[in-house]
This record gives structure tokens, C-alpha cells and sequence, in this order.
């Protein structure tokens, strides 16, 4: 808490408790700061803040005048992060901040950094919400607003943490939630068509995921996967000290060698000239790369290879291949993969297993790129054995619609699919073709346990729901026997 004259050049007395930008979770206190939103000027919701309780509010806009102090700035949305860097007494000074950008594997690189330096010394803000010692939560964003970014960096500090691996994703550099956010250390995994909705054009795209490098501190490292076909644009935005990861011998970190079996990868690191043998529980070639980018940004923080390697046996990343224990002759496997190139890798691995079919559960999410949609299709037909395609997060958009752009251009070449737009409806279908050996894959939520719908978000969690068909399914056979 903080008095107004302590964040303003104002003779006030008034207690700021808190920052909102949304009137709807003002509370007595709180300040109110009036940013422009990408459908909304919150200009014109100063009278529902003030009655939620606002103690004051902060503008861009000439003569208001209200009950409670105003403070008017030139751009509220440039001063919303600045705002927070004071109320929060600047936090992101005591930290090590390592952002995580790419367009698969944030998570999964993040989980790994919080992982191997430590849960007791190292906080994690992400898609899976945000973590520190045993404590979780949700945040709402992949990378949150600066009121959050900022109230859970302090909450962070106050709790002895010393380091926050966060996902850095291109919509919160388009958007300016991470404006003024220096960056000790900066991950880069890949590059590939996404987001296209909001950026506009790939080039943008390229731009907003490059920025993390720009904006890490000349004192720090960028950490950047040499083997993408994005590399060069992002070492030109690198404002640290280079390292780099992949297969090749020049690289700082290099992949000497991997064996990915059913349970766990045996992998070989070579780290300054000497050669390490690391046992993952990570899968896939994807998580090899993965690991590589948590441990260099690791060891660009100082650690050492002898410190990392005990902690990797611990690394487990919720929502990502979480293969389900059903006690079957299937199997059930649940995944946050929903982009073409993240689909693509994973039944890349799935068909080196030992299994018969592939059967995959998957929407796209309404209000978002609807130009992958086609491609995404396409990879799961060509991929797979047999195709559901359903709902997913569908907000104001007709689900069937976007189920039909998912199959628009692959159902002339294919008919192994069939649309089934209710995703109960759809992961029940999936359990019960499934036969001997075959995998049922369901993607694109992960652990996440929701379902955003046009006038409402329901609770769903796709783990849930499959355990749920496989108790059904088991049941019915039960009395057939």
C-alpha cells in the first residue's frame, strides 16, 4: 500500500491499496488506470470504477473531473508498467528474470529453468499459471498485464525467490505488457507461422518474438536454438552476449546425441570441450532442444552442469504428454500442441512408439489465427490415423464453422475424420474406437480447465473427461462380457 503522493507528484494523502485496468475488479483502494484496450477505451468506465470503490483514477484525457483525485499522464498505456516498477518498489531489480520466447516449447523451456535451479529459489509465470515454493496460480495470460507481472514478481521476492523463468510471448511484446522489462536472460526455441491475427504479417510476428532479445540487459545472455531457420533474425536483435544451442559442434551447448524410448531420453551434452550423459524424463526430439535452452540459460547464469543434471530427473511440465494411467490396452495422452508445427512434432514421436493407430481430438480456438486452421488440418490427417474435430475455447465464433476451416483444404485428399462438435461428445468417441495398441491423442488445452463458449466459460478438463469415457467405456464392457 501506498500513499498517491508517493506515485505522483500530488499533494494526496489517499492509500492506493492496488492497480486494476479493469473497472469490473475495482476495489476500495484500488487505483484506476484508464488504458486503451484492443476493444476498449477504459476512459469510459471511470464512473464504474469510482462506484467499485477506485480511490483514484489516472488519465490521458483533458478535463475530468471526479469525486476522487485524477492524474493526467500523456499515454496511459506507456505509464501503466512504469506505474507498476513503483508501486511494487521495482522488483524486477531483485530478481534474475529469464524470458522464454518461441512459438512451441515456452512452457516446457520455462518449467525446465524453474526445475533445474530450484522451486525454492526460482518462480515461474507462464500458460501454466505462475509457481513459487509450493504455491500456484492462475495469472489469466500467457504473460500478464503489468499489475500482475508486477504484484507477482514482488510476492515472488517477498518469498525468497531469486530467479523467475517467464514465458515471453509476441502478443504481450505487441500488446506493451512488458515495456521498460529488462531481461537478465533471453530464450529463443523457434519460429513458425502463428499469431497471424494480431500480428498482421509474419515479419511482424518475427519482430514482436525478437524483441525479448533486444530487451535483454548487454550485461546478460541470449540463448538461441542455432538449428531454426530464424536464428540470424534473432542473434541481429541480440542485445546480450550470444550462446547457442543445437547440433553442430560450434554451438556453446551442443546436442552430441539422443535416444528417446518409450519412458525417458538418453541424451549426450557437450559443454566447453567435455561430454555429458543426461538421463530425461523429457520425450521427443523437441523436449532434447528444449532441455538444451533451460540448461545453457542455466549455466549462462552461472550454474554448473554437475549442479543441473541431478535436478533434471525432476523436470515434469503439466500438460505437456501427460500420458494417462488408464490400465488399458490403449492409450490416452493429453497435450497442449496446437499449433501445426508443435502437432506435427508430436505424432512425429508418437508413430516411433509402439503402436498401432493414432486417433487425434482436436479444435482451434475461436477469436484467434483462423489462417492455420487449414494447415492445421492438414498436419493431423497427414499425421494421423483418424482425425475428431471439435470445439475449443470457440468464444463468439460458430464452433462447426471453425471445425469445417480445420478440414477445408484436407478433405479432398482425405476422409479418415469426422467433425463432432460437442468435445465431450468427441473425446468419448475417440475412447471408444480406440482397439488394442492404438493412442488417443487429445490436444490443444492441456491441464487447462476451461472452455471459453459465446456467452460463457464453463469448467472442463480434457484429463478429466478422458478418464471419465475410459470409466464409461470400461463399464459397457463389463456388461457385454
Amino acid at each position: 500500500m501506498k500513499k498517491l503522493r508517493e506515485l505522483y507528484d500530488i499533494d494526496s494523502d489517499v492509500e492506493i491499496k492496488d492497480i486494476k485496468i479493469n473497472s469490473k475488479e475495482v476495489e476500495k483502494g484500488d487505483l484506476f488506470i484508464c488504458t486503451m484496450g484492443v476493444k476498449a477505451d477504459r476512459h469510459d468506465f471511470i464512473d464504474d470504477a469510482i462506484e467499485h470503490g477506485a480511490a483514484a483514477i489516472v488519465v490521458s484525457r483533458d478535463g475530468i473531473k471526479k469525486s476522487v483525485p485524477v492524474i493526467k499522464v500523456e499515454d496511459t498505456n506507456k505509464e501503466l508498467p512504469l506505474l507498476c516498477q513503483r508501486f511494487y518498489d521495482h522488483p524486477e531489480r531483485e530478481l534474475k528474470v529469464i524470458g522464454v520466447t518461441g512459438t512451441d516449447g515456452k512452457t516446457s523451456t520455462s518449467t525446465i529453468i524453474e526445475t533445474l535451479i530450484g522451486k525454492n529459489r526460482c518462480g515461474y509465470m507462464g500458460t501454466n499459471g505462475y509457481q513459487y515454493n509450493d504455491k500456484v496460480g492462475d495469472t489469466g495470460n500467457t504473460t500478464p498485464d503489468a499489475p500482475i507481472l508486477y504484484k507477482m514478481m514482488r510476492i515472488m521476492v517477498d518469498n525468497g525467490m531469486k530467479y523467475l523463468a517467464m514465458e515471453a510471448s509476441s502478443e504481450a511484446f505487441f500488446r506493451g505488457r512488458m515495456q521498460n522489462l529488462e531481461f537478465d536472460t533471453g530464450v529463443y526455441t523457434n519460429i513458425t507461422r502463428e499469431h497471424l491475427n494480431i500480428h498482421g504479417t509474419f515479419e511482424n510476428y518475427i519482430k514482436c518474438k525478437s524483441m525479448l532479445m533486444s530487451q535483454t540487459k548487454k550485461s546478460g545472455c541470449c540463448i538461441l536454438n542455432k538449428d531454426d531457420e530464424h536464428f540470424e533474425d534473432m542473434r541481429k536483435a541480440a542485445n546480450g552476449k550470444v550462446l547457442t544451442y543445437g547440433k553442430d559442434e560450434d554451438n556453446t551447448l551442443r546436442i552430441k546425441d539422443y535416444k528417446v524410448t518409450p519412458y525417458h531420453t538418453l541424451i549426450t551434452y557437450t559443454y566447453e570441450g567435455k561430454d555429458y550423459d543426461v538421463d530425461s524424463p523429457l520425450l521427443a526430439e523437441f523436449n532434447v532442444y528444449n532441455l538444451a535452452a533451460g540448461m545453457l540459460a542455466c549455466l549462462s547464469e552461472g550454474f554448473t552442469m554437475e549442479e543441473l543434471i541431478p535436478n533434471v530427473k525432476n523436470i515434469f511440465v503439466s500438460g505437456r504428454m501427460d500420458l494417462l494411467k488408464t490400465d488399458t490396452p490403449y492409450y490416452v495422452m493429453v497435450d497442449y500442441a496446437h499449433t501445426p508445427n508443435g502437432i506435427a512434432n508430436l505424432l512425429k514421436f508418437v508413430h516411433t512408439l509402439d503402436i498401432n493407430r493414432s486417433i487425434v481430438v482436436i479444435g482451434s480456438a475461436g477469436e484467434r489465427d483462423p489462417y492455420k486452421r487449414p494447415v492445421m488440418g492438414e498436419t493431423v490427417l497427414n499425421g494421423a490415423s483418424f482425425g475428431i474435430f471439435t470445439y475449443e475455447d470457440p468464444r463468439s465464433e460458430d464452433p462447426k464453422d471453425i471445425a469445417e476451416q480445420l478440414v477445408s483444404t484436407a478433405k479432398k485428399d482425405h476422409d479418415n475424420y469426422k467433425i463432432i462438435v460437442d468435445r465431450r461428445e468427441a473425446i468419448r468417441e475417440a475412447i471408444n474406437m480406440a482397439k488394442d495398441k492404438d493412442m488417443v491423442l487429445i490436444l490443444g488445452k492441456g491441464n487447462e480447465t476451461y472452455q471459453k463458449l459465446k456467452d460463457k466459460t464453463i469448467y472442463f478438463n480434457d484429463e478429466e473427461e478422458a478418464y471419465e469415457a475410459v470409466r464409461l467405456r470400461k463399464e459397457r464392457e463389463k456388461v457385454t462380457e
